[in-house]
C-alpha cells in the first residue's frame, strides 16, 4: 500500500520592526495553518531568506537601517534565488507604493490590518508562487527528459553509423552495387539523425546553464577557410561557387593576401568549436537552399588604429556575411526564424534547430546574428562579434 506524503505548508516571513505588528500578523496567519518566521529588521530578514528560502514574504516598508524598499531590491537582485512573492506592509498613506512594485514587490496592503484582506492578499500570492513553482518543475522535468533521452539515442546511431559504414566499406565481404545504394541511404538518414539529436542536445545544454564555453583568441579567417575546405564538395556537388572574401569598411583583399594596405584584425574571443559550429550550419545553410549560383562568406575585420586601449570595453565588432542566391526567405518567416522549432516552409527545411542553436552560441559570445532576405533574390545572414 502506497502512503502520500503529507501536504506541503507554506513557509511565511513576516519582516517589521514592531514587535507588537509581528505578534498581530503571526497569530492570524497561524490559525490559517502556515508555518511562520519572523524578523526585526531588513538585515535579519535577508539572511533568513537565504537560509529558509520562504514561499511568501510579508515586509513592512519603514524600518529603521534597512527599509522594506532596500529589502526588495536585494532579493531580486539575488538571481540564485527562487521566485518569491513579496507583500509589502505600510502604515503611511503617502508612501510609494509605485516604487515598491517598480522594484520587484509583487502586492502591498496598508495598516491597520484588516484580516479578511490580509488573508485573501496571502492566498492569492501562494497561488501565483504555486504556479510558477509547478511551471519551472515541469520545465526542469521535460529538459531532463530530453537531455537523457537524446543521451540514449547517440549511442546506437553512432553504432549503427559505424556498422554502416563497415558494411559500405566491404569489410564483410563484397557488396553489389543495389546494395551499396541501399547503404549510402541509410548512412545518410543515420548522419542527419544523429545531427540532430546532437543538435537537440547542445540546445538543452545551453537553455539549461550548463554549457562552459572554452574562451581564447580565434582568428575568423582560419575557422572561415575550415569550413570552406570541409563544405566546398557540397557546394561542389551541387554546381555552386563558394568563395571568400576579407574586407575591412573600405577597402577589400583575396583571402590568402599576405599584406593589405591598411591592417585589420579579425580576431576576437571566443570558443573556437562552436564558431566552427555556427558558420558550418549557416554556410551549409546557404549551400542546402541555393539551387544555382553562389555563396559568399564575406569577413569585415576592424582596422587595428580603430582598437579601443588596453582595459576598455570595445565597441567595434568583426563581421561575418553569408550572402547566398538561393529561393530567399518569406518576410513572415524570417521574424521567427531564430526561434526554437521555427521551420520555414520550404521543402529542405529541417528541425528548427539549428538556428535557435546558432542565435544561442553567437549571444552567448556577446554578439548578434540577423538575416535579410528577398523571395527569388537569396538571402544574407550577417554575424557580428565584438573584438
Amino acid at each position: 500500500m502506497s502512503i502520500n506524503p503529507p501536504p506541503k505548508v507554506d513557509r511565511i516571513l513576516i519582516v517589521d520592526d514592531s514587535p507588537d505588528n509581528l505578534f498581530l500578523v503571526q497569530a492570524t496567519l497561524g490559525e490559517s495553518g502556515y508555518e511562520i518566521d519572523l524578523a526585526e529588521d531588513g538585515k535579519t530578514a535577508l539572511a533568513k531568506v537565504n537560509q529558509l528560502l520562504p514561499d511568501l514574504i510579508l515586509l513592512d516598508i519603514m524600518m529603521p537601517g534597512m527599509d522594506g524598499y532596500e529589502v526588495t531590491k536585494r532579493i531580486r537582485k539575488n538571481k540564485a534565488l527562487p521566485y518569491i512573492p513579496i507583500l509589502l506592509i505600510t502604515a503611511h498613506e503617502r508612501s510609494s507604493v509605485v516604487k515598491g512594485l517598480d522594484i520587484g514587490a509583487d502586492d502591498f496592503i496598508r495598516k491597520p490590518l484588516d484580516v479578511d484582506e490580509l488573508l485573501a492578499r496571502v492566498r492569492s500570492l501562494l497561488r501565483l508562487k504555486h504556479s510558477i513553482d509547478e511551471r519551472e518543475h515541469m520545465n526542469r522535468q521535460r529538459e531532463d527528459f530530453v537531455s537523457r533521452l537524446t543521451h540514449d539515442l547517440r549511442t546506437p546511431l553512432v553504432a549503427a553509423d559505424r556498422v554502416l559504414t563497415l558494411f559500405q566499406s566491404e569489410a564483410f565481404g563484397a557488396v553489389s552495387p543495389d546494395m551499396h545504394e541501399a547503404f549510402d541511404s541509410m548512412l545518410r538518414s543515420n548522419k542527419n539523425l544523429l545531427l540532430m539529436v546532437n543538435t537537440l542536445l547542445e540546445v538543452y545544454r545551453h537553455e539549461a546553464g550548463c554549457k562552459t564555453l572554452t574562451l581564447s583568441p580565434c582568428d575568423l579567417k582560419e575557422i572561415i577557410h575550415d569550413v570552406v575546405q570541409e563544405l566546398k564538395p557540397l557546394a561542389d556537388e551541387r554546381e555552386l561557387a563558394l568563395t571568400t572574401v576579407v574586407t575591412d569598411a573600405k577597402q577589400e583583399s583575396a583571402l590568402d593576401e599576405k599584406a593589405a594596405p591598411h591592417p585589420c584584425t579579425t580576431t576576437v574571443i571566443g570558443d573556437r568549436l562552436e564558431l566552427h559550429r555556427v558558420l558550418t550550419n549557416l554556410v551549409g545553410n546557404a549551400i542546402k537552399f541555393t539551387d544555382k549560383g553562389s555563396v559568399t562568406i564575406r569577413l569585415i575585420g576592424v582596422r587595428l588604429e580603430e582598437l579601443p586601449s588596453p582595459g576598455k570595453r570595445s565597441n567595434r565588432f568583426v563581421v561575418i556575411e553569408i550572402i547566398d542566391t538561393g529561393a530567399g526567405i518569406l518576410a513572415k518567416d524570417q521574424a521567427t526564424l531564430f526561434e526554437r522549432f521555427r521551420q520555414g516552409e520550404h521543402k529542405r527545411s529541417g528541425s528548427g534547430l539549428g538556428l535557435y542553436l546558432s542565435r544561442r552560441i553567437i549571444e552567448s559570445h556577446q554578439g548578434s546574428v540577423q538575416v535579410q532576405s528577398e523571395l527569388h533574390q537569396g538571402s544574407v545572414f550577417t554575424i557580428r562579434l565584438p573584438v
